[in-house]
């Protein structure tokens, strides 16, 4: 396994979960609805995907009380075999 280089380690990414936040990495800046920062403690933060936390826009777990499921994924060329 090859360890990042300090800019790839730097760099933002998103990292959607499957039944589960999003994972949001890197220096971000996180704004509210009037458009002012919100503070993060971490350089990782997890944000809300189910719509139900109550420390929206973060996390808190509750997707895991009430069964929160994501959609499966489409193949790339957006084809559904399922629904043949």
């Amino acid at each position: 396994m090859s360890r990042l280089s300090r800019e790839q380690a730097d760099e933002p990414s998103i990292v959607a979960y499957p039944d589960g936040p999003f994972l949001l990495r890197g220096d971000v800046a996180v704004l509210g609805p009037d458009g002012q920062e919100l503070p993060r403690r971490r350089r990782t933060v997890a944000l809300c995907r189910c719509g139900k936390s109550v420390l929206k826009p973060y996390c808190d777990g509750t997707h895991k009380l009430i069964g929160f499921r994501t959609e499966p994924e489409l193949p790339a060329d957006g084809s559904d075999s399922s629904a043949e």
